[in-house]
């Protein structure tokens, strides 16, 4: 009789067991599902036009809280979806079934961004109302008659001082941005997107949020600096004019 009464209270202890496994996971994945959804995710680069800040197939870790609770500032690398016209037709990637359902299951907690190709990642140059012209004497680039010192992050070819390759003078519509890659002869930005619907300008609505730091590679790992030196004597001017 006690052998019989001990097999139906182990086998209880293993069936609660696996329930409390299953809560737990469920539970896990909710947190981590909200967490994906209002704060963080995760985003891979697919191109070189943010060398040498950010290589081909970085991962990356995004705040999602900007510019919902946190405003964007100038010279944040900013994660944002095609404003219409940027990207070429993306072919279909194909997957069997096995590895698709454990890209959508990392994709739910943010560990995996299928939609990357979907999005671009830039910094922001200009906000609204600011005017943007390139290039003086020295090849700078200037942001309301004040001009930028971008040294500190911007790739040019060898022999070549001009930040921009083009010419250029606009002045950001009211909530738009003016985005460029740090590698700035190999970038399809704003510069390059004027036949665009949206005029090369990219809507504040479309911004998913700041990139704060490299994932992935380990060797690769960084926080993503926002460079608030080079624009300060904007920031100044700015407050000046208030």
């Amino acid at each position: 009789m006690a052998r019989s009464k001990k097999a139906p209270s182990k086998q209880r202890s293993v069936l609660l067991f696996i329930r409390d496994l299953l809560i737990i996971f469920v539970v896990a994945l909710l947190i981590s599902f909200l967490i994906k959804t209002f704060l963080i995710r995760s985003f891979y680069i697919p191109s070189g036009s943010m060398e040498n800040t950010l290589q081909i197939d970085d991962r990356i870790i995004v705040n999602q809280l900007e510019p919902e609770l946190i405003p964007i500032s100038r010279g944040d690398v900013i994660v944002f979806k095609d404003p219409g016209g940027w990207l070429l037709p993306q072919a279909e990637i194909v997957q069997n079934p096995i590895i698709a359902g454990v890209d959508w299951l990392l994709s739910v907690v943010g560990l995996s961004a299928p939609d990357s190709n979907d999005h671009l990642i830039k910094r922001v140059i200009g906000l609204p109302g600011d005017h943007v012209v390139c290039c003086n004497a020295l090849g700078q680039m200037s942001v309301n008659d004040v001009p930028l010192d971008e040294s500190a992050y911007v790739l040019l070819p060898a022999g070549d001082t001009k930040v921009s390759k083009d010419d250029f003078d606009v002045t950001i519509p009211a909530d738009s941005l003016w985005m460029m890659g740090d590698n700035r002869y190999n970038s399809k930005d704003s510069r390059y997107n004027g036949d665009t619907v949206g005029k090369g300008y990219v809507p504040i609505d479309n911004v998913v949020g700041r990139a704060l730091v490299v994932s992935w590679p380990l060797a690769h790992w960084a926080w993503l600096d926002d460079y608030p030196d080079v624009f300060r004597e904007v920031e100044q001017a700015d407050q000046g004019s208030e």
